[in-house]
């Protein structure tokens, strides 16, 4: 079985708050998870000008070490929390034109 850490979004329209959750990843994106391991809010707090974020960090531990993967999105918050490495940009190979001689 194939599992995934990824946000499950709830809120309304232009009023967006993601659930970090883990969730088969064969399932529908809004199917019901296996677990929530905390909550995510994208709209930056006009005070402090910070995003919340709610993490378990032993849940989320956990189920990385039992082989779930983040999706891309999912990683980049896990990243920033130091629960795993940042993922590296890949580089973009340029264009070498060839001249025949």
């Amino acid at each position: 079985m194939v599992v995934k850490i990824r946000f499950l979004r709830l809120g309304t329209k232009r009023n967006q708050v993601y659930n970090i959750v883990v969730a088969n990843g064969r399932s529908k994106p809004t199917g019901k998870p296996i677990e929530i391991l905390g909550t995510f809010d994208p709209r930056p707090d006009l005070s402090t000008s910070t995003k919340h974020t709610n993490l378990n960090f032993e849940r989320t531990k956990y189920w990385l070490g039992v082989g779930a993967q983040p999706t891309d999105s999912a990683a980049k918050l896990l990243a920033r929390a130091g629960l795993i490495p940042p993922k590296l940009p890949t580089r973009i190979p340029t264009f070498t034109p060839t001249f025949k001689d």
